[in-house]
């Protein structure tokens, strides 16, 4: 009988975001599952750095992450922008001969053949970009306009610039392409932006095997508990067996 081996899950969070949406997976996630939220840089305790808005500029970034890995398996989760990171990543540790994550996992994020308006919007006009959030819930209630504009949406506005960015490499036949790792994808049943039917193309972006969940809830069903619940089963299942 296999012995299961503790699994790090390596998450990146949606545009605009922090650490916060991961703040109770140490719970939620099970016993032999470490999660290992990443904080990009122009936000909470990164806040004076410059924010990275291009491929290039990302995997400088995340050059020390992988550079002396912890042994053991890991995966890789990433959601909206988090999972273009992801994918990125994921590419770019093949192209370096660099060891791989046992399963990548994306979560409410159009594959980058597929339009998404969003991803293209950072120089919309605040009202125009403030109507684009709320069609997905991306706007708190209650928040105030002040506040938003001014600490919010500069983060906003450089994260999906680094989306845009993100897309066009991984269409580029150099940078881009599938990866050779099986490959999750995750939608939220009531999501407008990644909704379980155009989360299925993610199954050409892998050359390994493609599996699909839907969780309930909208494009945030990253900060409910049923995602990090699914994550924890599938990381454990990476621990007893690997790829």
């Amino acid at each position: 009988m296999a012995r299961e081996q503790d699994v790090r899950l390596v998450c990146f969070a949606h545009a605009g975001a922090g650490t916060s949406a991961f703040h109770r997976w140490s719970d939620l996630l099970g016993p032999g599952v470490t999660p290992e939220p990443q904080l990009l840089p122009g936000r909470d305790g990164r806040r004076r750095e410059p924010r990275v808005t291009t491929r290039e500029a990302l995997l400088e970034d995340l050059r020390e992450l992988f550079k002396e890995q912890p042994p053991g398996p890991y995966v890789l989760y990433g959601h909206s922008l988090g999972g273009l990171i992801a994918y990125t990543l994921t590419r770019a540790l093949d192209d370096a001969g660099l060891p791989l994550p046992e399963l990548l996992v994306i979560g409410a994020v159009p594959p980058p053949d597929v339009f998404a308006g969003a991803a293209f919007a950072a120089d919309a006009p605040d009202d125009e970009l403030m109507r684009i959030l709320e069609s997905f819930d991306g706007v708190p209630a209650g928040i105030d306009p002040g506040v938003w504009h001014r600490f919010v949406f500069p983060v906003l506005r450089d994260d999906l610039r680094l989306a845009a960015s993100l897309r066009a490499a991984a269409l580029d036949p150099v940078a881009g392409g599938p990866v050779p790792v099986p490959l999750l994808a995750v939608a939220g049943s009531e999501d407008p932006v990644g909704p379980p039917d155009v989360l299925q193309g993610w199954s050409g972006w892998t050359t390994a095997r493609f599996e699909s969940r839907t969780v309930p809830g909208g494009h945030f069903f990253v900060r409910d508990g049923e995602l990090p619940r699914l994550l924890g089963q599938v990381c454990r299942t990476v621990g007893r067996s690997g790829r």
